[in-house]
């Protein structure tokens, strides 16, 4: 039968050779790695408000301390190694993210521009994890109607939008993020006027019937307007 405060079980976990302690710093530092890994791989939107590699130190922290806090065979000594090891590590990458940019770029990633002069940059968009949906979301809960609105929008690091407007004199007809319009979306035009694709947001003026975006390359359209944004 167990009994508390039982020492070694208390330090060590149970009847451990005092070389586990090793054993516990390689864990520690494989399993972090994992974790930045992982969560850098998940995409900025994650991870939002947090940067990747604070969301690292997060869980692995908060992992070793809830083990032994539960755990009567987790032994206190291992999880303060376990707090050592990656306080060691959080200073480490720090200090690296400080001397290369190329390593902060990979493990924190870069500010990317997902609009540029009212059209998405589709490869960067493609390549982030971010659906269109929920993309558009963002910009409707900043009061923005339609991309030409828009002169430029980063995704940032931290897996926020930051948006750039047009002034109102340059404000140009683009293609619409309101629900009601975008979902009127159709391969066919069916008025002369004004269209954005519905894909890139590219817009010019297109004749009634079928058409190629000449940007992306897709053919589904949606009527431009071209509204002043009210903040």
């Amino acid at each position: 039968m167990k009994e508390i405060f039982e020492w070694d079980r208390l330090t060590m976990g149970g009847e451990l050779p005092g070389e586990f302690i090793l054993e516990v710093v390689f864990r520690a530092t494989v399993m972090f790695i994992v974790l930045l890994i992982t969560l850098r791989v998940a995409g900025k939107r994650g991870v939002r408000q947090l940067s990747v590699f604070e969301t690292v130190i997060i869980i692995a922290l908060g992992s070793a301390a809830g083990d032994p806090m539960f755990y009567h065979d987790v032994g206190l000594f291992p999880a303060i190694v376990v707090f050592t090891v990656v306080i060691l590590l959080y200073r480490f990458v720090t200090w690296l993210t400080g001397v290369s940019k190329t390593f902060e770029n990979l493990v924190e990633g870069k500010t990317v521009c997902l609009i540029n002069d009212g059209k998405f940059s589709v490869t960067k968009f493609n390549k982030e994890s971010l659906a269109q949906d929920e993309f558009f979301s963002e910009l409707r809960q900043k009061s923005i109607e339609h991309l030409g609105q828009v002169k430029y929008a980063f995704l940032e690091p931290s897996g926020e939008v930051s948006v750039y407007f047009y002034p109102d004199e340059e404000v140009r007809p683009g293609l619409p993020l309101i629900p009601l319009l975008y979902e009127l979306k159709s391969k066919e035009i069916t008025e002369d006027g004004l269209h954005s694709c519905a894909n890139c947001g590219h817009t010019e003026r297109l004749s009634a019937g079928r058409a190629k975006c000449r940007v992306c390359g897709k053919e589904e359209w949606v009527k431009s307007i071209g509204t002043l944004r009210i903040s």
